[in-house]
């Protein structure tokens, strides 16, 4: 199954390096990761996809609890939340192109970055599988030239947050 992991990590030289090596020893393939700032400097908050069995992935994720570098690690596939990747898609046209990239920006609600006649950027925000289609889409129109993916990004719906969590779940290191 794939879960979409977030991860409260302290800004440490090496703690990124030491979580994901974690995965990897563990014959494990990070699919997606996504390494952003907090609202407090001493954190980042990492989101990653990784697939598995259930039971697989808790016990990783017990593992990743333990390194001292981890504040608090939530994997967001186990109740409500909100995923979503943005993607920006280059696309060189043939000719009439340019009004089939404007009917498929409307049609995901992507918007147009640059529209150039014969080469077009577009950049959607969306969930994985709308922008997976989307670049299916994109490609029967031109021949894609470049494809830049966010990664997931993921918070809990509702009023729980990974810090509100931490303080419930509190992690054993």
């Amino acid at each position: 199954m794939r879960h979409a992991i977030s991860v409260l990590l302290q800004n440490e030289v090496g703690a990124l390096t030491r979580m994901t090596g974690m995965f990897s020893t563990r014959g494990y393939n990070i699919e997606t990761l996504n390494v952003a700032p907090t609202d407090d400097p001493l954190v980042s908050r990492v989101t990653l996809v990784v697939t598995g069995s259930d039971a697989a992935i808790a016990q990783l994720n017990a593992q990743l609890a333990k390194l001292i570098d981890v504040v608090n690690i939530h994997d967001m596939t186990l109740g409500e939340h909100f995923e979503r990747e943005l993607v920006i898609v280059k696309i060189k046209l043939a000719t009439g192109g340019l009004a089939r990239v404007m009917s498929l920006t409307k049609q995901f609600g992507a918007e147009i970055l640059d529209d150039a006649q014969v080469s077009c950027t577009i950049q959607l925000t969306g969930r994985v599988k709308d922008i997976d289609a989307f670049i299916a889409e994109a490609a029967a129109i031109g021949e894609i030239s470049a494809v830049a993916r966010s990664g997931t990004v993921a918070v809990s719906k509702g009023e729980i947050t990974l810090s509100s969590f931490d303080r419930q779940h509190l992690l054993v290191g």
